[in-house]
């Protein structure tokens, strides 16, 4: 049993690691914001990443390997579902849901997260984001052994954890690496043949492959299996639906993230810039969910504003939990206000938000929308208006574009 909690990345890393258990032949099941998934079938929609999603997985007779995203709210409210986990994955904390069942802190929302990593079995391993300090603290507390993640092979917390008879995972030379004790470093795959990292420009998704390939190892699987799941896995609606999902018309193009916090807009807008020519704009569809509170949704605002050529807001009619889109415009604008934006247009729905961003965008633009509540509706309307998933491929091109350019 693999458990992936943390504020970002948990829905792709989890993902990826039960891709590469199926790659193996195993017969997995795993959990999440979108369902409870068996052998990469939809059993059951809905968001399963508290603790009934883990029971649902565990009473499935044919699995062999369970992997549970474990997020926030089903930890404070209802506990975790099960009394351990054979691997767990931390993969970081930033300011999200703050404000919620007592938690106002990042401190206080890294000690919730922390659970899953302190009931990981004794003989088995917790995997940490050795570049987030308030994960790495996590190490004191756990039982398990630390398996570190970094980008940076000379960060002190590989370091440490090495001189300790832990392992690490890292990035030596554009290529993933394990690094064990007193042991020369053993190179998986070059980051730019894995196609999640967007041809390595998605740090935040390098950071991902790191954490699910550590997992996957940790969890007793072979290093064969993690290169073909790594190299396997693509950044598309079939194998990833909701994170990062980009699409082609011409050279016009469109990036669906459910970017739901700063980091996840960040991430977004990393992905953007990565593929956008210099002739091009960005076009930002920017949306958050009720329940966040007031200087998040302008921190949003500030970013977009800031970042984007053009912003827009694209309503979650579903999402609002007590507010009125009234309110969320005005906390938009007021932190878009902060960098000198006045016209920020306001949208009723995700697909609107984005036809209209659309209409306005030229040939070499990106367009960019945080979707969350109609993801089926965003494909759909992409789809009939002439758009096509871009492969590894049509990635590589778009990166190789823009930089040689």
């Amino acid at each position: 049993m693999v458990a992936v909690t943390g504020t970002n990345g948990k829905t792709t890393t989890s993902r990826m690691i039960a891709h590469i258990a199926r790659t193996q032949g195993l017969h997995v099941g795993w959990s999440s914001t979108d369902g409870i998934y068996v052998d990469g079938v939809l059993v059951e929609a809905g968001d399963y990443s508290g603790p009934s999603g883990a029971g649902r997985v565990l009473a499935q007779p044919q699995v062999q390997l369970a992997v549970t995203e474990t997020a926030r709210g089903g930890i404070l409210l209802k506990g975790i579902g099960v009394a351990w986990n054979d691997v767990s994955v931390f993969t970081n904390v930033s300011a999200d849901h703050l404000g919620l069942h007592g938690i106002d802190t990042l401190d206080q929302l890294a000690e919730v997260k922390g659970v899953v990593s302190r009931i990981t079995r004794p003989g088995g391993w917790a995997v940490l984001n050795g570049d987030d300090p308030r994960v790495l603290a996590t190490r004191g507390a756990i039982k398990a052994s630390p398996w570190v993640f970094s980008r940076d092979p000379d960060s002190p917390a590989v370091r440490e954890v090495l001189n300790d008879g832990g392992r690490a995972t890292t990035i030596i030379d554009g290529w993933l690496c394990v690094l064990l004790p007193d042991q020369d470093a053993d190179p998986l795959v070059e980051v730019v043949d894995i196609p999640m990292t967007l041809a390595g420009l998605s740090r935040f998704n390098v950071e991902n492959a790191l954490a699910a390939a550590s997992a996957a190892l940790a969890v007793g699987l072979p290093r064969e299996a993690v290169v073909a799941g790594l190299t396997s896995f693509r950044p598309d609606p079939e194998h990833n639906p909701g994170r990062m999902n980009c699409f082609g018309r011409g050279d016009l193009t469109v990036v669906v993230d459910l970017a739901h916090n700063e980091a996840g807009l960040e991430a977004l807008l990393e992905i953007m810039n990565g593929v956008r020519r210099p002739e091009g704009r960005l076009l930002l569809g920017l949306g958050a969910v009720g329940d966040r509170q007031d200087d998040l949704v302008e921190a949003l605002g500030e970013m977009g504003a800031r970042d984007a050529d053009v912003v827009v807001v694209a309503h979650k009619d579903g999402y609002l939990r007590g507010r009125s889109t009234v309110e969320l415009d005005e906390l938009f604008r007021r932190g878009a206000s902060r960098v000198g934006v006045a016209d920020v247009a306001s949208y009723p729905t995700e697909v609107a938000g984005l036809d209209a961003l659309v209409a306005q965008a030229g040939p070499c633009d990106v367009v960019g929308l945080m979707c969350h509540e109609d993801r089926q509706g965003v494909y759909d309307w992409l789809a009939g208006a002439g758009f096509s998933v871009d492969g590894p491929e049509e990635l590589r091109a778009k990166v190789r574009a823009a930089h040689a350019s």
